[in-house]
């Protein structure tokens, strides 16, 4: 092998995904998932990778966790790990390693992602060097905004999805009501993660008087065969959903447009029309025409966050 390959690796709740890439471009044929519960720690993961990949230098370590990263040190919200700059350099024996929350990886993948893997779901201008926002619906909700400068791109990270959940109506002031009962607190995460589909559901089922619950999935093949209270659980969603999108793009401006992410939202993405996702996402008063500044896209490449893990360390990134 010629000049080292670099390591990177996409770090969820359930699973961890790991690759070779050579400069910005992962080899797709390298990528492996191993499963969390399977193993004591990640660098048990890494060293399993490496040594069944027969590499044994690595130009360099990045990876994604699905938590926040303060200090180089990075506890995951789904998973009692903990993971930090030296248990990365034990595993991979690389001196230049780096930790990102998973969001940020995202926002440093925009640019390097096929055309055919990118679905627009509001049209609209998009400035290559404008600000951008990245917006993950999946297991949990975050987002991170990405900003280009003459120094290079920075991508913040943030916990948005523990803000409060956005609140148009009375049954929007009933519903926060509802979910608060899972933590003491109706965040964000709470109506529009994974299992907040599941709170909306229930809280619907609520309100009719027709107490019930139902996984996620159940819900989604619901709603695609036209059952009634699926449909309106789907509606809620894509209501909130717009509206908390709309909220971001007004706190951040991403005239560069805004990019979605994760299980949920892809799921959803048929029913965003279907549901007025764009009549919410401008529901902001007299602000609602300067909503059309911000174009709205899906991300569909299930391996962007290590793409972008690659270009952070292409790019010099560490730490």
């Amino acid at each position: 092998m010629g000049t080292p390959l670099s390591l990177v690796a996409d770090i969820g709740g359930t699973n961890t995904r790991v690759a070779l890439a050579d400069g910005k471009v992962v080899r797709p044929d390298s990528i492996r998932r191993f499963r969390n519960a399977d193993h004591p720690g990640l660098e048990t993961i890494l060293r399993l990778y490496l040594d069944e990949a027969g590499v044994a230098d690595c130009a360099g370590t990045c990876v994604a966790i699905a938590g926040p990263v303060r200090d180089g040190v990075a506890s995951m919200t789904n998973l009692d790990w903990t993971i930090d700059n030296a248990a990365l350099t034990r595993a991979t024996g690389a001196e230049k390693v780096a930790i990102l929350n998973d969001l940020q990886a995202q926002g440093h993948a925009l640019g390097h992602i096929a055309a055919e893997n990118l679905a627009p779901v509001i049209e609209g201008p998009a400035q290559d060097h404008a600000a951008k926002l990245v917006v993950g619906a999946g297991t949990g909700f975050n987002a991170a905004p990405v900003h280009e400068t003459p120094w290079g791109r920075i991508v913040a990270a943030s916990e948005c999805g523990h803000i409060n959940m956005p609140i148009r109506t009375e049954a929007d002031l009933r519903l926060a009501r509802f979910v608060e009962t899972a933590h003491g607190f109706p965040g964000v995460e709470d109506v529009l993660a994974g299992r907040g589909l599941e709170r909306l559901y229930a809280f619907i089922r609520s309100e009719s008087g027709q107490p019930g619950e139902k996984t996620a999935s159940d819900i989604m093949a619901d709603m695609a065969a036209g059952e009634p209270l699926a449909e309106e659980t789907g509606r809620l969603y894509v209501r909130l959903m717009g509206a908390e999108l709309g909220n971001l793009a007004l706190t951040h401006l991403p005239f560069g447009g805004i990019f979605l992410i994760g299980g949920v939202a892809r799921a959803f993405q048929p029913f965003f029309t279907r549901f007025d996702f764009a009549g919410a996402f401008r529901d902001k008063g007299r602000f609602a025409g300067f909503m059309a500044n911000f174009a709205v896209t899906i991300i569909e490449d299930d391996y962007a966050a290590l793409t972008g893990c690659a270009v952070y360390l292409e790019q010099g990134g560490r730490g």
